[in-house]
């Protein structure tokens, strides 16, 4: 049995697309029945409610082998420990006393570098998969730099203005990972059964690039100019401050941003197994110009 959580969210509905066909008994939790499509209710077990309850929990990873774990976003979380081992601390209880063979997580890079301790979203990654790794399950940590699907959350602006703002430099190169491949990933840990231990799985994307190379990117594939523009991080913080997020978690988003723009995604060293398929060109052809043109 393998327990989806966030089954209908950005990396989660990946996930279960990629495990529906594998022949294997499959449970979800999400907060609304409705969620599911009908098509996939008939194929999966859902337990209804939030993975951060201890009775959803306690329910769901009974005779569980394996479990998807993701933290979904929470805006309004007093704070980004809260957010992230608060919300985990139901789950490990639960995985300990089901005795859950295999938790496979999604995380962020940065591990020891220096910026570890002051990376906002990035620093309560860590604390979590610290706080799973203690519950001696085996454990596996999906350590992600920025996703290349954020960057469809300003679509408005690329196609209006064609322009998209992020206050880490333009010129830093940077690794950057699809969705996709994290799904990928995370199916390929679920369903095998022959792995122990605890560790981190980099994804890294298949090459590093700046803002400004991402623009030349979107240029092309969409044929129309896209520039970058940097911002500041006051104003990175208060545009999410803008949009209802909590003073301590849009802190958090802004830490991260910050120890990006140290170079906490550029400790990790790119090998051909860390190294992910999709490019940047082919997810701007597949993803945001559909998106651009609707």
């Amino acid at each position: 049995m393998i327990v989806v959580t966030t089954p209908t969210g950005g990396i989660g509905r990946q996930v279960l697309d990629d495990l529906l066909d594998c022949g294997t008994d499959l449970r979800v939790v999400t907060r609304s029945l409705e969620n599911i499509p009908a098509g996939i209710r008939q194929r999966v077990e859902v337990i209804e409610g939030s993975h951060g309850d201890a009775a959803v929990v306690q329910q769901a990873f009974d005779g569980a082998d394996a479990v998807f774990w993701l933290t979904p976003p929470n805006p309004r979380a007093e704070s980004v420990d809260a957010a992230y081992v608060g919300f985990t601390r139901p789950a490990a209880d639960a995985f300990s006393k089901h005795a859950v063979q295999r938790v496979v997580g999604v995380s962020a890079l940065g591990r020891g570098t220096p910026w570890a301790a002051q990376g906002g979203f990035v620093t309560g990654s860590l604390a979590m998969d610290d706080l799973i790794a203690s519950t001696g399950v085996a454990y596996r940590a999906l350590t992600n730099p920025s996703f290349m699907d954020n960057i469809a959350r300003q679509t408005a602006a690329i196609k209006s203005r064609g322009m998209f703002f992020s206050p880490i430099d333009g010129d830093r190169k940077l690794p950057s990972v699809a969705t996709r491949d994290i799904a990928a990933a995370a199916a390929r840990l679920l369903l095998d059964e022959s792995w122990s231990g605890v560790s981190e799985v980099p994804l890294l994307g298949p090459e590093d690039l700046s803002f400004n190379d991402m623009a030349g990117i979107m240029s092309d594939v969409l044929g129309k100019e896209v520039h970058f523009q940097q911002t500041t991080f006051e104003a990175y913080k208060a545009q999410f401050v803008s949009f209802g997020m909590s003073d301590a978690m849009a802190q958090g988003q802004t830490d991260m941003a910050w120890a990006k723009n140290q170079g906490l995604d550029n400790a990790v060293q790119r090998t051909p197994e860390n190294s992910t398929p999709t490019s940047f060109r082919q997810w701007c052809e597949e993803v945001l110009k559909p998106a651009v043109a609707s």
